[in-house]
């Protein structure tokens, strides 16, 4: 998985951008707030996203750590591809992105009324996830040092049953979630 490219931006267009990084280009999909920062000529730092497809591998990045959590947070929504999390993922953060579709200031070429209200609906379940203190739970801290992933863990904790109350219990009940 490539994660992170830091190097000089050597290309740009409407959609992505050319980075350098020792002799080999990486074209990296951004979104047009992003790309209306990068410059030709400038180094910069990118966290991205390799996507899988089919018949392609694209890289998506993102100028911040929180814009990329968002992202892959959205790209797990059923129906949603990359191009279109990674429009949304522009906004910054959940909660900004509910406003934002609340309103309807955030037009999605390609993605009906239908699919934003669902997209409002998962990501207001997201949300509610997020703010739980799931991080003061032993389980929460057990999963994040043997390596599990931020959402996988909130995903494990959230749904450790509430009469389970031992730490060594909740560990037990959330690493059963995440073998599933």
């Amino acid at each position: 998985m490539i994660s992170f490219v830091s190097g000089r931006v050597t290309y740009k267009d409407d959609k992505s951008v050319i980075v350098n990084k020792q002799g080999l280009g990486f074209e990296i999909f951004l979104s047009s707030n992003n790309l209306e920062k990068v410059r030709i000529g400038e180094d910069k730092d990118f966290y991205t996203f390799l996507f899988m497809g089919e018949k392609v591998l694209e890289l998506y990045g993102f100028l911040s750590l929180n814009e990329l959590e968002l992202f892959k947070t959205l790209n797990h929504v059923s129906g949603i591809g990359p191009k279109t999390a990674m429009i949304l993922s522009s906004v910054g953060s959940l909660e900004k992105l509910k406003d934002s579709l609340e309103k309807g200031e955030i037009p999605v070429k390609g993605v009906g009324q239908k699919k934003l209200q669902k997209i409002l609906l998962e990501i207001t379940g997201k949300i509610k996830e997020i703010k739980k203190p799931v991080q003061k739970d032993e389980a929460y801290k057990a999963l994040v040092s043997l390596g599990f992933s931020k959402e996988e863990i909130v995903q494990a904790v959230t749904n450790i049953p509430s009469e389970i109350e031992a730490p060594e219990e909740r560990i037990k009940s959330a690493l059963k979630f995440l073998k599933k």
